[in-house]
């Protein structure tokens, strides 16, 4: 079974302005994300890191939503010096502090893959083993 690990981006995905085609492409691919994830078709991987920043999140609606989701993670990665380690390393690639605690939680619970919907950091990751994608890419590679 595919093990994904979905940033903070994915889950709030649905609460942006759906206006936009692109924001609004990528909400379809979330939704049909977290029903594999409900069917148990894919194993959600939930971090530390997750509930840290979900806990920040200002807005009770996306914080709520994001929270049920968590719960129903099957690993839950807790970062430890080995993540905080590898996450130094992924800043001196450029990374963002809290991407690359993100990333490393998801290496340390052996994702198969690491879904975002910031461009950027996609391109930041081309070159490591773990496979970054954005939602509406995953859902194009999975086999029907």
């Amino acid at each position: 079974m595919t093990r994904v690990y979905l940033d903070t981006s994915i889950y709030n995905r649905p609460f942006d302005d759906q206006t936009q085609p692109k924001i609004h492409l990528e909400t379809q691919a979330v939704i049909v994300i977290l029903q594999m994830v409900e069917d148990k078709l894919i194993e959600l991987v939930s971090s530390s890191v997750l509930e840290y920043e979900n806990s920040r999140n200002p807005f009770p609606l996306p914080r709520a939503a994001m929270n049920r989701y968590l719960q129903i993670a099957t690993v839950r990665q807790l970062v430890n010096e080995t993540i905080k380690q590898r996450a130094e390393q992924l800043e001196q690639q450029g990374i963002k502090a809290v991407d690359a605690l993100h990333i490393a939680s998801a290496e340390a619970a052996n994702s198969d893959c690491f879904l975002t919907c910031d461009k950027r950091l996609i391109n930041r990751c081309q070159g490591l083993t773990l496979k970054t994608l954005n939602p509406v890419d995953f859902i194009l590679e999975q086999e029907t």
